[in-house]
């Protein structure tokens, strides 16, 4: 399966559209999003995709947000979530809380652990853990987003021009 990752949108409507697309282009079959999703048009265009997210620390209407998510058929996770995605265990946090990045490490039950908030891409193991940070779409130098291929275990990070 190949998943599509992105963070810190920051609700930048025309990088997240950017962004969107390209993961659409490259063949993105789910979509979590790793906190900082920032306003509901972020929301309307993954609106109709099969997404998950999860709250950063800067989405302040997290009540109203949620409301909006779940009327158009998107799963908020709270702050952090669990999927099983191509037979693969994941978890997804904004990255934003070392208590809970560091209890996902020292548990090693996870297959990837990824997350957003520093707005620099990254691809780590940590044990058995990979850890992907697949950049920002707001307030980066790169834009960036990235795909996770959980059949080859390949991660491509593609770089967003607007």
């Amino acid at each position: 399966m190949l998943v599509g990752i992105l963070s810190d949108t920051h609700d930048n409507i025309r990088t997240a559209a950017a962004g969107v697309a390209a993961l659409k282009e490259a063949g993105a079959e789910h979509f979590l999003h790793c906190g900082d999703v920032g306003g509901e048009g972020v929301l309307d265009l993954l609106a109709g995709l099969p997404v998950a997210f999860v709250w950063g620390n800067t989405d302040w209407d997290r009540m109203g947000l949620e409301r909006y998510a779940r009327d158009l058929g998107l799963q908020c996770f709270g702050n952090f979530g669990e999927v099983e995605l191509g037979g693969k265990s994941i978890a997804i946090t904004h990255g934003d809380d070392l208590r809970v990045v560091r209890g996902v490490i020292d548990a090693q039950r996870h297959d990837y652990l990824l997350l957003g908030h520093s707005h620099i891409r990254a691809d780590e193991c940590a044990g058995r853990v990979r850890v992907i940070n697949p950049g920002a779409l707001h307030r980066a130098r790169e834009k960036t987003v990235a795909t996770l291929d959980t059949d080859t275990d390949i991660v491509r990070f593609i770089t967003i021009a607007v």
